[in-house]
């Protein structure tokens, strides 16, 4: 017995470093480039206004980037994928310079952010647009001065990225188990 109790001590004191691994296996948001272009579109993300995503996929080395963070979530609840989706990141409109300048670098996970769902603003493509925030003060902000409402990613119903731009997505219906 007195030999067991150090094994399973230095068992317990292992256990945190694993859990360290796993969280360092996540990759790290890619910076927008000037040959960053949108996985739909293909057209290049710095030149289109409002929030970005990415997308990145089990054993595929780049993400896959979004002109419109609406599009990148309809994109994770469809399901087609070939590849499992391991990190999503959206554009942090906490500290981005402006709506035509979301920023390269500012990205945060898609589970971290509130976003402003129902705004004025369409997204890069002229779609409506999910714009998230880092700090759920400027989401309330951007809701007050532009339209919308405040949720957080597994508050935003299918509809609302999965219908046609344009079509009326304020149903209260149940609208699948997505949560």
């Amino acid at each position: 017995m007195k030999r067991l109790l150090p094994l399973a001590l230095v068992a317990l004191l292992a256990l945190p470093a694993c859990r360290e691994e796993t969280a360092a296996a996540l990759p790290e948001p890619v910076a927008l480039t000037t040959s960053s272009v949108g996985h739909f579109c293909q057209m290049n993300l710095l030149e289109h206004p409002g929030p970005k995503a990415q997308v990145h996929l089990e054993d595929v080395s780049a993400p896959l980037f979004f002109s419109q963070v609406r599009d990148a979530v309809a994109y994770q609840r469809m399901p087609e994928q070939s590849h499992a989706i391991i990190a999503t990141y959206v554009s942090d409109m906490s500290r981005a310079p402006g709506w035509d300048d979301p920023g390269a670098e500012n990205w945060i996970p898609a589970t971290d952010a509130f976003y402003v769902v129902g705004s004025r603003l369409s997204g890069g493509m002229g779609a409506p647009e999910l714009v998230p925030f880092s700090a759920e003060a400027d989401a309330a902000a951007f809701a007050a001065g532009n339209g919308g409402r405040v949720l957080r990613l597994d508050e935003i119903s299918d509809a609302e990225v999965l219908a046609p731009a344009g079509s009326d997505t304020r149903s209260t219906a149940d609208d699948g188990d997505y949560a």
